[in-house]
Order: C-alpha cells, then sequence, then structure tokens
C-alpha cells in the first residue's frame, strides 16, 4: 500500500565550524541590508571589491542596491515635507505679522493730515528774533527766584502812573 522508503537517504550538506559561520553571517547580511543603509553601503563596496564575492552573492547586491535606493527616495520625501512646513509656518506666522507691519505703515499714510496752526509759524518766527530771545532771559531768572514774587506784587499794586498824573500832583 505505501510505497516503501528508499535505503539511500540522500546526504546532508554539512557545514561545520567557519563555514558555517560565514554562511550564518551572509544570511543575516540579506535580512539586514534591507533596513540599514550604512550596512548596505558598507557591503556593497566590499562585494565590489571582490568580483569573485560579487558573483557568489549577486542577490545580495541587488538588495544593497534596492535598500540605498529606497533611502535615497526616503530622504528626498523627507526633504520635501520640511520643505512644506517651513513653507507652511512662514505663510501661517511670519507673512502675516510682516504684512501687519507694512499695513500699519500704509494706514498712518492714509490718516489726513493734522491741520496746520498759523500761530505754531508766528511763534517759531518770533523765537527766532533778537528782541525776543533778550526779552526772555530778562523774564527766566526773576521767575524762579523767591524775592521776584514781593517784587511783583508790589507792582502789581499800585496803579500805573500816567504822565498827566504826574504833572497834576506837582502843580499842586
Amino acid at each position: 500500500m505505501f510505497p516503501e522508503k528508499p535505503d539511500k537517504v540522500r546526504p546532508r550538506a554539512k557545514r561545520f565550524g567557519v563555514e558555517f559561520e560565514e554562511e550564518r553571517a551572509w544570511v543575516s547580511f540579506y535580512r539586514r541590508v534591507r533596513h540599514d543603509a550604512t550596512l548596505a553601503t558598507e557591503v556593497l563596496a566590499q562585494l565590489e571589491a571582490d568580483p569573485e564575492m560579487k558573483r557568489t552573492h549577486l542577490a545580495l547586491v541587488l538588495c544593497c542596491k534596492e535598500s540605498l535606493r529606497g533611502h535615497k527616495a526616503r530622504q528626498a520625501r523627507n526633504k520635501r515635507i520640511g520643505q512644506f512646513v517651513r513653507w507652511l509656518c512662514h505663510g501661517l506666522f511670519a507673512a502675516p505679522i510682516r504684512m501687519m507691519r507694512r499695513g500699519a505703515d500704509i494706514a498712518v499714510e492714509c490718516l489726513p493730515e493734522t491741520g496746520k496752526e498759523p500761530a505754531v509759524r508766528q511763534v517759531r518766527r518770533l523765537t527766532r528774533e533778537a528782541e525776543f530771545t533778550q526779552a526772555q532771559s530778562a523774564f527766566a531768572p526773576h521767575a524762579g527766584s523767591p524775592e521776584a514774587a514781593p517784587a511783583a506784587a508790589q507792582t502789581e499794586a499800585s496803579p500805573p502812573r500816567s504822565p498827566q498824573g504826574q504833572t497834576a500832583r506837582s502843580a499842586a
């Protein structure tokens, strides 16, 4: 009913020692180069240096190149995302602040001019005259001293004398 097992068992290739560990290392490289671009670069450099190894592990060479292409594509994508985020932040925060500064300057320029007071021109013209500056300098020291106050009160209390009043008193 059941076919008999062949008497001959296929012999397995037994690998011991260094050869076995080498094979395990190469197998681990196949797994790790897909996720580690630095390792892929180093393995690819080693394989490119030795044509015999490159021919033996051609699939590993292709895995390394694929990993490096993927890494480069991720970097380009991250760069584009970073540029977009910077552009967005600039548009949301920096540009409105700059526009408000410019807008404030424009708004001030759009305000109506203040009415020009004619007395301001007259005061400026008078302050430049020598007669006014002499009168101002003569007035300034008396206004600040305490002795000037009683003297000013006496002059205000006495009535002004007219030349006609003086002649009438002297005639009497």
